[in-house]
């Protein structure tokens, strides 16, 4: 039986579920591949399901506690695992399969693919994060929404506005032009970790080319082991569930998603800016959609390359950078060192320096500065990378980013000219002022943008707000024509 081994350092208050969990996984992945778990399931229709999210208690309800047996949206867990089997079949024979679709190397089938093993198993296979290239039309409606963290309500808030507006029939899109990106961090720190990845996987298998999930520092198996996520598929299904298909879903998300139309592209990830990984190569690779694999993170190497990356006025940027940027095979999304593009976050203010550690994450603060320079760094050829779209900073707590999230009404461009480091603490009004906040706005090269976290949790709790955001982005042929309009959508936390 194949073990896990770093689960002793992951729970050690509960070894025996460690070895639990541990000896399921020759026998659930065994069985994934042979095809011999139960017949496929009736999952519920979008109406169905819907009903049964709305009946459960609010996070702020239950207050840390998970629902109860009677008041599960899906009481039955052989429906989460079918679900989880065709996910992972889709993706084996999805156009990750394709070769042609790979730029450098290529994935190997008793790698990869190979759903019987992962990275965190003894008969363990490398940790393979990845980029993926997505070029779409002129005139593509591309929807953003940030972290979810458990809640299901702002999720199906956010399904129920896409069908009255006639964008999607049920769990299916509609309009041939509209798209969805999500951002990460979809479990942790609230009670339906279950129900939105249930949901997202539904949208996915319904929509195979219409709807991508970045992977967030949070779809990581160390993460949900310790923040929330196997609590809570353990208190829901008992501890003979084993969350396995679901953590390896995760390997098959992309840590970054380069999404645009002809030679422009937005960065679209959790966290922050990788120095280490160069995208020029995949940005200007032909077809519409690629792959590539990140391979060594080149950090240091980049930064000696690049000995103008910060101005002579910013010495403390280039000490940071000789100091702290190394080069690395990730292992895993957080060693031998945090993978930026899941966890490095940036700074608010413009004249804030380039390049900061933060050992709290332990993660890079890009400055605007830094940012720009590798945005422009990877614009060569025919592609341009414009600028960031993401998720990830937030507190539980009123902070001055949590602060600038909800007065730009739930998606904050940082660097804005009006915004001062001396109005670092002002209030919503005053930032309201100072901060864009009109429904439709453009989106200027160089930019980065953070959407807002869910309210139903416990950063919509500490903030007191309770609308959910999404960004409807429609581009065109010419990138200063694109427009970003910021959406709040009301949710019931009653």
């Amino acid at each position: 039986i194949d073990v896990i081994t770093r689960f002793p350092k992951m729970l050690p208050r509960n070894l025996a579920l460690t070895v639990r969990l541990g000896c399921q996984i020759a026998l659930i992945f065994s069985c994934l591949s042979a095809g011999l778990l139960a017949a496929e399931q009736k999952h519920p229709t979008y109406a169905d399901w819907k009903a049964r999210c709305l009946k459960t208690p609010a996070n702020r309800t239950l207050n840390g506690r998970f629902p109860t047996q009677e008041q599960l949206p899906l009481p039955d867990s052989q429906l989460v695992q079918d679900l989880a089997i065709k996910t992972l079949n889709f993706y084996r024979a999805s156009s990750l399969a394709e070769m042609p679709h790979w730029v450098g190397n290529q994935p190997k089938e008793t790698e990869f693919f190979d759903i019987t093993r992962s990275y965190y198993t003894r008969a363990g296979i490398p940790f393979q994060p990845f980029a993926q290239k997505l070029q779409f039309q002129a005139g593509a409606e591309i929807i953003f929404h940030g972290d979810f963290h458990g809640d299901i309500r702002s999720f199906i808030s956010t399904l129920e506005w896409l069908n009255q507006t006639n964008r999607m029939e049920g769990f299916q899109i509609k309009n041939p032009h509209t798209y969805l990106i999500f951002l990460g961090d979809y479990t942790d720190r609230g009670a339906y970790g279950v129900e939105v990845l249930y949901s997202l996987l539904r949208l996915k298998l319904a929509n195979p080319d219409r709807v991508y999930m970045a992977r967030g520092n949070h779809e990581d198996f160390r993460l949900t082991a310790a923040y929330g996520f196997l609590q809570e598929v353990q208190t829901k299904y008992g501890e003979d569930f084993s969350p396995l298909p679901l953590w390896r879903i995760f390997d098959f998300l992309p840590v970054v998603i380069y999404a645009g139309t002809q030679t422009d592209f937005l960065q679209c990830n959790h966290g922050g800016m990788e120095a280490g990984y160069e995208p020029k190569t995949l940005l200007n690779s032909e077809g519409a959609e690629r792959f590539q694999f990140l391979g060594e993170l080149r950090q240091q190497t980049f930064a000696q390359k690049h000995p103008n990356w910060f101005a002579a006025s910013d010495p403390t940027s280039q000490q940071t950078a000789n100091d702290m940027l190394r080069d690395f095979l990730p292992q895993s999304p957080t060693s031998p060192a945090t993978i930026g593009f899941m966890w490095n976050d940036f700074s608010i203010f413009a004249s804030e320096p380039g390049l900061a550690f933060n050992p709290n994450r332990p993660a890079f603060v890009y400055g605007a500065s830094g940012t720009k320079y590798l945005l422009d760094t990877a614009s060569e050829g025919n592609a341009n990378l414009r600028a960031v779209f993401r998720a990830h900073q937030h507190s539980s707590r009123p902070s001055p980013m949590m602060n600038r999230l909800l007065a730009s009404q739930g998606a904050f461009r940082h660097w804005q000219g009006t915004d001062r480091p001396d109005a670092v603490a002002a209030d919503l009004a005053n930032l309201q002022a100072l901060l864009e906040t009109t429904p439709k706005r453009s989106v200027p090269s160089g930019s980065v943008w953070t959407f807002n976290v869910a309210p139903d949790s416990v950063y919509g709790t500490g903030n007191d707000f309770s609308f959910d955001t999404i960004g409807v982005l429609t581009t065109s042929e010419a990138f200063q024509d694109w427009r970003l309009q910021v959406v709040n959508i009301p949710v019931n936390l009653n």
